[in-house]
């Protein structure tokens, strides 16, 4: 299963780039759609909506990278996480 990384933003906040400080409460993994690759599932891998989140369009470019981008490390869900590892 292929993964699509999203943020989960405070209401009214933006992330990604060109924005000084995202307003990230979270970075989620969710599924991705199998009819459109590039949307995700309707629930992350830990149950919530993926309907307010945004799309981070992040994509490992090596082997033993991390998931979720770099420096969100610190907001990375542990559900999520947890939950990738059993895939």
């Amino acid at each position: 299963m292929a993964i699509i990384v999203l943020f989960e933003v405070r209401p009214g906040g933006e992330a990604g780039p060109g924005v000084a400080e995202p307003a990230v409460v979270a970075v989620h993994a969710a599924g991705s759609d199998p009819d459109v690759p590039e949307d995700p599932l309707p629930m992350t891998l830990c149950g919530r909506d993926t309907v307010p989140m945004q799309h981070t369009h992040y994509r490992r470019t090596a082997p033993g990278q991390p998931w979720y981008p770099p420096e969100f490390a610190a907001q990375r869900c542990p559900e999520c996480e947890w939950a990738l590892r059993d895939l």
